[in-house]
């Protein structure tokens, strides 16, 4: 599958992790991420109607920061979520102080910038294109993972370091904070109380209920109107096939889940497991984890590795009209029959070395697995850094991954053409 890669107009453009959408106007939503101390990351639209993108707004300004003279809004780690004609979203720290070998929200931003106001919960009108900033988290931390009840109109939302959960009523604009989930999140020492935090939310659109996962493996259940959330009894992720962790170390996700949806017709979650590649399906009736198929690449199979990248992969999404799951993974790379093999320990989530870029779909409904191979960009370079997806209206996937554009390497919109869509081919 060959990718055609997009230069939005953003040449700072960094590595983006979640924030791309499929809308209801037919147009393709994503957030270029910026790792400068002085510019915010940007919004932007691909019309695949006209084959062109545009930048709607930068994320500082839209929260209204752009005179703070403050580590600007840098990034978006968040799906876009669609109701009502408006899309939410969230923002997040971009810039990062190294600070005994870890990102850490930086303690002392260089030229005399104020510290990370904390992230935002934003909306975008699709009809009329204006922004809107309705809340912004407590204790100056990002917005690292959020999720939309669109039944009953709340937004909850998970922070970063600390790892603070939060709702938000659409409705009132109220924010509440119920207090963290996981010891000190990513703020924490290695060795003691840091735990890596859950990067995706789930929402049973029957109860309203909400659950995420921890490092330990065990799943947190936040019941609407409840002052905080509470560890689910009789379940947890600690599974043989998933590998073993230190809750306290950092550079993998430990036991959490990486990416969790729902899937309606059986009323249960499907589930993946970064490192290990696990599909796993997930009924909060009858609490419990049942481990479905192995998705990773076919030659990570064969090869018997654990992902390259070591949180797992976020490119995870499900198509409701057939049931059919689309996963980017990566792949070993091989020179002269042999792999290349990678680092063997990293201080966080990055990856281990060089791979491929290959799509792998899952169809619910008859249980079938397919890699359907590599995706390339046709001077046969390798898309790399690749952590979002979004099912295009016109036949085609989108992703947010690394390519050169004059010398510089940027992350910025790719498509390719969707193998399972009837007649799907590359204009």
């Amino acid at each position: 599958m060959i990718a055609v890669p997009y230069y939005s107009g953003f040449e700072q453009a960094h590595d983006t992790y979640n924030a791309i959408g499929a809308a209801s106007d037919g147009n393709i939503y994503y957030v270029l991420c910026s790792e400068s101390p002085y510019e915010g990351g940007k919004v932007c639209r691909y019309d695949p109607r006209l084959d062109k993108t545009e930048i709607l707004a930068d994320l500082t300004e839209i929260c209204g920061e752009h005179h703070a003279r403050a580590v600007p809004q840098g990034k978006s780690h968040v799906e876009f979520y669609e109701r009502d004609g408006k899309l939410w979203f969230a923002t997040h720290v971009g810039f990062y102080e190294i600070i005994e070998g870890m990102d850490r929200l930086p303690e002392n931003p260089p030229g005399g910038l104020g510290r990370y106001p904390g992230g935002h919960i934003l909306s975008y009108e699709l009809s009329s294109g204006k922004f809107t900033d309705h809340a912004i988290a407590p204790h100056g931390e990002g917005i690292l993972t959020m999720v939309l009840d669109a039944v009953r109109g709340f937004i909850y939302a998970l922070t970063w370091p600390s790892g603070y959960f939060l709702s938000y009523c659409i409705e009132t604009g109220k924010l509440t904070e119920h207090g963290t989930v996981s010891e000190r999140g990513e703020a924490g020492i290695p060795g003691s109380d840091y735990r890596v935090l859950c990067r995706s939310l789930l929402v049973d659109p029957r109860d309203g209920v909400v659950y995420l996962s921890t490092s330990e493996g065990d799943v947190i259940a936040y019941r609407p109107g409840a002052p905080q959330p509470e560890k689910l009894a009789g379940v947890d992720l600690r599974l043989d096939y998933f590998g073993k962790y230190d809750p306290c170390s950092p550079g993998s996700m430990g036991y959490n889940w990486r990416k969790i949806l729902w899937y309606e017709p059986e009323e249960v979650a499907y589930g993946v497991h970064g490192n290990s590649g696990y599909l796993f399906r997930f009924d909060p009736r009858r609490p419990g984890v049942e481990l479905v198929e192995r998705i990773t690449s076919l030659p990570s199979k064969k090869s018997g590795m654990f992902d390259q990248f070591s949180y797992g992969y976020l490119g995870f999404q499900l198509a409701p009209r057939d049931g059919t799951l689309y996963y980017l993974t990566g792949a070993p790379v091989y020179r002269n029959g042999k792999r290349v093999a990678g680092v063997d320990q990293i201080a966080k989530g990055a990856a281990r070395g060089l791979e491929h870029l290959h799509l792998v779909t899952y169809c619910i409904p008859n249980g079938q697995y397919k890699d359907h191979g590599p995706v390339l960009y046709a001077d046969g370079g390798i898309p790399t850094y690749v952590n979002s997806i979004a099912l295009g209206p016109d036949r085609h996937l989108y992703t947010l991954a690394r390519f050169e554009h004059q010398g510089k390497t940027i992350q910025d919109l790719i498509r390719f053409p969707n193998p399972l869509a009837n007649g799907a081919s590359e204009k």
